[in-house]
């Protein structure tokens, strides 16, 4: 058995780490195939987007091309409507996110604080929202869009997707966890309800916001259905819907799997950057403090 000397002379037996065990061993071995079968669609997405029409027909699964090319990104960017489709994907996403993040915020206090007749009820009826397929609202929704007169329009695209039940669920729970203290001291110093929620509870609802905004740019960004019913003008496609126009070959014949998995690659960057750039503050605890 190992030894070491403390600095006072004492001598402190040290064990050997022991072996694995067969169990952990195999629960490894799976987790990493698990993780593998995860990931090896998206780097075989990256390594095709670098390939040429025939290799990517030759050769699907391989993860190194034979002949490096990026002739479908130059293709992306310059011969197809691409740049257009990501501005207005930026524009909805953003303007969606935000929207969210206030409007939604906005609900879920007054759903955990203020008190007014028919609350529960509300609130249950967000419930059985949440529980209601998306496909079945889309003719609805189109026919509430066209109604409006906001189809084949910026709005059309927008407002629809500015509030959403996950969303509003979210900021309740988050809200009813925060000490009523602190809202009574502000309102004590004067503060409306407004001002409370503004500058009280919303900065100490920081990791809910977080995780709101990365749901509502993840959401929106990669919505498909609601802008197929809100628009069919190609100037106003998004990334989704451009997407699935070339998967369906909309810009020539052949299979075209380096130029489709190009388009599927640089639609993914902007969510992975999001993600990474607030994951630490997803698992943040609320600021702020209440003594007792």
């Amino acid at each position: 058995m190992k030894t070491i000397t403390s600095y006072d002379g004492t001598v402190i037996p040290v064990n050997r780490s022991r072996p694995l065990r067969a169990g952990t061993i195999v629960l490894y071995v799976a987790l990493i195939a698990i993780a593998l079968v995860y990931i090896f669609p998206f780097l075989l997405s990256i390594a095709t987007s670098f390939k040429t029409d025939a290799d990517a027909a030759a050769n699907p699964l391989s993860l190194i091309p034979a002949t490096f090319s990026t002739a479908a990104y130059e293709r992306l960017f310059n011969a197809s409507n691409f740049p257009v489709w990501f501005k207005n994907s930026t524009i909805v996403a953003v303007i969606v996110t935000l929207g969210r993040v206030f409007f939604n915020s906005l609900a879920g206090y007054a759903l955990a604080r203020l008190k007014f007749k028919g609350r529960g009820a509300i609130f249950a009826f967000i419930v059985g929202v949440m529980a209601v397929p998306g496909v079945v609202l889309l003719i609805p929704r189109f026919l509430v869009i066209n109604q409006l007169g906001i189809y084949n329009t910026y709005a059309g695209l927008i407002v629809p997707l500015l509030v959403d039940a996950a969303g509003i669920f979210i900021m309740k729970n988050f809200f009813e966890s925060v000490p009523p203290a602190v809202e009574e001291a502000a309102r004590i110093d004067g503060a409306g309800t407004f001002r409370v929620f503004w500058s009280v509870v919303l900065p100490m609802a920081r990791p809910a916001l977080v995780t709101l905004i990365i749901l509502s740019f993840q959401g929106s960004w990669n919505e498909l259905s609601h802008f197929i019913v809100s628009t069919n003008r190609p100037e106003l496609f998004t990334l989704t819907r451009g997407v699935a126009d070339l998967a369906a070959g909309g810009l020539g014949q052949g299979t075209q799997f380096p130029l489709q998995l190009g388009a599927a690659v640089v639609m993914t960057v902007p969510v992975i950057v999001l993600f990474f750039v607030f994951q630490k503050r997803i698992m943040n605890a609320s600021g702020g403090a209440v003594k007792e």
